[in-house]
């Protein structure tokens, strides 16, 4: 009896799915801990140029005379993380037509904040580097890694509001869509502009099947491999290719929920007028025919967008994001390099993201919410906002990724990188003393 009752209340319970977004990040964030802590001990172990040198075998494709040969460093960084943008992408697309950015009164207060958290530490950035090698590393400290953010939310318990972490999953979208921007604008090598031309042909085709109601999605999959590719061909980054074919996944479901509704009901009430004279084999085969015909209406009723973000987050979240960090954050730490910390670049880096995000994001919500562009939740208090605003200052996945682009030498690309665990690291630990301080425990 009890088994029961357990099994009706699973059955009952219904799912919050921004509730589930946040718990994925979050023990995401717990495992990209894990693998960065386990390349930088690798890293400065004596295994480490062993380490450092394995990222750089080549692996390769091979069809006649076609070939597409890189480094296994470069299919993560370009390949993998293709498969990260189009989740990215598929989030912002969701949050911009049903989430927190799908109406201007939602979206203002984010918007507001993420600006200001991206363009302060830029222009933190850029007053140390105005000159010299580290010019182009102004995109580093605009980042935030929302796994680790919101890890630490987590942390914090009920003493975090729901809609604090809506806000900080908002302004991390927000801020990765100026990432998006920015990549796309000033991070991009020599065009080719014939493959641009391919490019473009194969998008409008993606747009073309979206307007046709076309919900097929190995065909955008497909489609969105040959673009990937002549992306790649065309010196445009290739992971830019998973943040167009997220944009053009059609987000509304072939079946309108009445009619789900309708279905379902009659399929039920079938199901409980089973004659009592069935013999077992007629009884399940009625039952499975039965389900079998809900389950198909379940992903009718469930958009391709949805059904695609559902089943890849997870896997970007425990597997990708953990192998670019375990792939990237390998850095040899020795005296040398810590001679450094204090050279613009590490200085712009860290400056950038431990004030220039809190700085950026708390006076940029405060602007718009005392000029009366943006509205406050009453449940959140100025103080919260500062602290979330020290979280955004977690760059990590994001800032090394653009620190890759930015930086072809290696031993800046280091420097770059250790930059970024400190004002990570210090970042995450003033936000959490910030955010338990002034917060109330209703327990």
């Amino acid at each position: 009896m009890i088994q029961f009752f357990k099994r009706k209340r699973l059955f009952d319970r219904i799912k919050d799915p921004l509730a589930d977004f946040v718990r994925l990040e979050a023990f995401g964030g717990i495992v990209l801990m894990v693998f960065t802590v386990l390349a930088l001990v690798i890293a400065n172990s004596y295994m480490g140029e062993d380490f450092l040198a394995y990222w750089e075998n080549y692996f390769g494709l091979h069809f006649g005379d076609w070939q597409l040969s890189k480094t296994l460093i470069h299919w993560i960084n370009d390949g993998l993380m293709a498969i990260f943008f189009f989740v990215v992408g598929l989030e912002i697309k969701r949050e911009m037509l049903t989430g927190g950015l799908s109406s201007i009164k939602n979206a203002s207060l984010p918007i507001f904040a993420a600006v200001g958290g991206m363009l302060v530490p830029a222009l933190i950035y850029v007053y140390f580097n105005q000159t010299g090698s580290g010019t182009h590393g102004w995109g580093v400290p605009m980042a935030t890694d929302i796994a680790f953010a919101l890890g630490i939310l987590i942390l914090l318990g009920n003493r975090i509001p729901v809609s604090l972490k809506l806000l900080l999953t908002s302004i991390a979208i927000v801020d990765d869509i100026g990432a998006v921007i920015v990549i796309a604008l000033f991070y991009t090598s020599e065009i080719d502009w014939m493959y641009l031309i391919y490019g473009g042909g194969i998008y409008a085709l993606l747009w073309g099947l979206n307007l046709l109601k076309v919900r097929i999605i190995p065909v955008y999959l497909f489609l969105g491999c040959i673009l990937w590719y002549v992306l790649l061909k065309s010196g445009v980054h290739a992971t830019l290719a998973g943040i167009l074919l997220a944009l053009t996944i059609p987000a509304r479901a072939s079946c309108e929920v009445f009619e789900f509704i309708k279905s379902g009901t009659s399929l039920l009430s079938q199901m409980g007028k089973i004659p009592t004279e069935s013999t077992v084999a007629e009884t399940d085969k009625h039952i499975q025919s039965s389900v079998e015909t809900i389950k198909e209406n379940c992903q009718e009723v469930i958009s391709p967008l949805q059904r695609l973000e559902h089943a890849l987050h997870p896997f970007v979240i425990y597997f990708i994001v953990p192998l670019f960090a375990f792939a990237n954050a390998g850095v040899i730490i020795d005296h040398q390099l810590l001679g450094e910390v204090l050279e613009p670049i590490s200085i712009g880096i860290i400056l950038g993201l431990f004030l220039g995000k809190p700085i950026g994001i708390y006076l940029f919500a405060w602007a718009g919410v005392r000029l009366g562009f943006a509205r406050k939740p009453v449940d959140v208090y100025w103080s919260q906002i500062l602290g979330i605003g020290f979280l955004g200052g977690i760059g990590f996945t994001m800032s090394f990724f653009v620190s890759q682009l930015a930086f072809t030498d290696p031993s800046v690309l280091s420097l770059a990188k250790l930059a970024v665990l400190i004002a990570s690291v210090l970042s995450g630990l003033i936000g959490f003393l910030i955010l338990k301080s002034f917060s109330h425990d209703p327990k």
